[in-house]
């Protein structure tokens, strides 16, 4: 069973990410966290950390360096933060968690905020990205609202490097504090299969699809998730 929805959320996911440059955490993680919160976030980390080097393949010559540099300074006290939130928090709170910071990525990505692009708020997105990347999976709202304006290639090749390195930290931390199960990587490294086919049905349909209308179905299937997972944790804990 998580490998057949799970696996579905990450083909979704993976057109969506390789389409505009996000997204493969927003879908998934409220659907794996479902089927199975024990494996997460290590499950969708194993998926974070390869997606991007499918993008940096073909457009690695457009990342902004400069602008890496303060988001992974930022990023490193925040997934420290979210790797203490994964020790200390319980399963069932994350998964509230999980949920939360979704329908949060969720408003604040359909009202399309205009944030300046500078040194602090590029930090201040990695810090909340390393707090919310760790801990949940999901790291990519806040890096992409700081870069949606920036053009496409520039976009999905920034935010893929960031992904990627952000993916490897989450990783470390998560080895450090034990609470990454070789299941869950075992689990994660199934999801590739699904993954690469996504990304690979993304590349033909990336310049017919308008990113407005994928990004807000995106942000439907991604709200429907979060919201399922709400009343699920409230079922379970009635």
């Amino acid at each position: 069973m998580v490998l057949i929805i799970g696996g579905l959320s990450v083909f979704v996911g993976a057109i969506v990410q390789g389409a505009v440059g996000f997204g493969v955490g927003l879908v998934s993680a409220p659907v794996l966290t479902m089927l199975a919160p024990d494996l997460m976030p290590g499950a969708i980390q194993v998926v974070n950390v390869t997606l991007p080097l499918f993008t940096l393949a073909a457009e690695w010559r457009m990342v902004d360096w400069r602008g890496l540099g303060f988001g992974v300074l930022g990023r490193l006290p925040g997934g420290v933060l979210g790797a203490v939130i994964v020790v200390y928090v319980s399963v069932s709170v994350r998964g509230l968690f999980v949920a939360a910071m979704v329908l949060l990525a969720v408003a604040l990505t359909a009202r399309a905020l205009s944030v300046p692009r500078n040194g602090v708020t590029v930090a201040s997105a990695g810090f909340v990205s390393g707090i919310t990347g760790t801990a949940t999976g999901i790291g990519g709202p806040p890096m992409a609202l700081v870069y949606q304006h920036a053009k496409g290639p520039q976009i999905r090749a920034t935010l893929a490097m960031y992904f990627f390195l952000s993916a490897v930290l989450s990783m470390i931390m998560l080895a450090v504090v034990g609470e990454l199960p070789a299941r869950a990587l075992m689990t994660g490294a199934a999801l590739v299969v699904p993954m690469v086919l996504g990304f690979l049905v993304s590349g033909p349909l990336r310049r017919y699809l308008d990113g407005g209308r994928v990004r807000t179905a995106v942000l439907a299937v991604a709200a429907a998730s979060a919201l399922g997972l709400i009343v699920q944790n409230l079922i379970m804990h009635r």
